[in-house]
């Protein structure tokens, strides 16, 4: 029987910010490929609704505010042996250059950056990463090719992901152990279904887009499935563009 190089068989994957959007689709998505899911989050009410939708069994849930440094210390400990690491987990944060403040760029880059960068560091650390594991972090177009009036420390966050990806690609290569972001464009969440940005707004905003539509969460989670699978077995240090062709224009 010919072996499908996307399964996730027998894998053990662990996804941050599962609790919503972007993060629950990946550990949705994977668990569809025969992976075992650990996720995370800090709202039980909102985890437990990605946990239920996850299919085949021995998945688990465990509750942690990242902020929090002894939660942190406790979510590493109790984790496996993991086979892939999807760090997805992050903050958006909308303001005006002249506006920032050392608290607000303490905020968003110990979320967006400093949080996984230091539990990646404990995993390897502790050996609790296995030889040919997969690390994948959600990065963004943002700070990377291009930026948008107001997201300057939102930008500069994800540059230091797609930054700190290729240093670990090329330290842990030794050890089998592979490091690659995904880069999205602008991606369907809840924040359209709440009316917070208008229709009209929508609408143009599409217009930038050749394929005319917006990334959907499964698009990023299908990129996912690829990097963490053996399929991608061959593939480090690379940061790989998921834009419907924004950036083309």
């Amino acid at each position: 029987m010919k072996v499908n190089p996307f399964s996730l068989a027998n894998k053990t994957v662990f996804v941050t910010g599962a609790s919503s959007g972007i993060g629950r689709a990946i550990a949705i998505e994977c668990s569809k490929m025969g992976a075992t899911i650990i996720i995370t989050g800090r709202n039980a009410e909102r985890l437990n609704n990605t946990f239920i939708q996850l299919e085949g069994i021995n998945h688990s849930q465990i509750i942690a505010d990242l902020r929090n440094e002894e939660q942190t210390k406790k979510l590493v400990n109790e984790l496996p042996t993991l086979d892939g690491i999807v760090h997805c987990a992050g903050i958006i944060t909308t303001l005006p250059f002249q506006f920032v403040t050392k608290e607000k760029l303490d905020e968003i880059f110990s979320i967006n950056f400093i949080i996984p960068t230091l539990i990646s560091q404990k995993l390897v650390e502790q050996n609790k990463v296995k030889k040919g594991a997969s690390f994948v972090w959600i990065s963004s177009i943002a700070g990377n090719l291009c930026t948008s009036p107001g997201n300057s420390m939102y930008a500069a966050t994800k540059s230091a992901i797609n930054g700190v990806v290729k240093g670990m690609a090329l330290e842990l290569a030794s050890k089998g152990i592979r490091v690659n972001s995904v880069n999205p464009a602008v991606v369907e969440t809840n924040i359209f279904s709440k009316g917070v940005i208008a229709d009209e707004q929508i609408r143009n905003e599409i217009k930038k887009y050749p394929l005319k539509r917006f990334g959907k969460p499964e698009d990023i989670a299908y990129a996912v499935i690829y990097l963490l699978s053996d399929a991608s077995a061959w593939v480090t240090g690379s940061h790989l563009l998921i834009d419907g062709g924004y950036t083309l224009l």
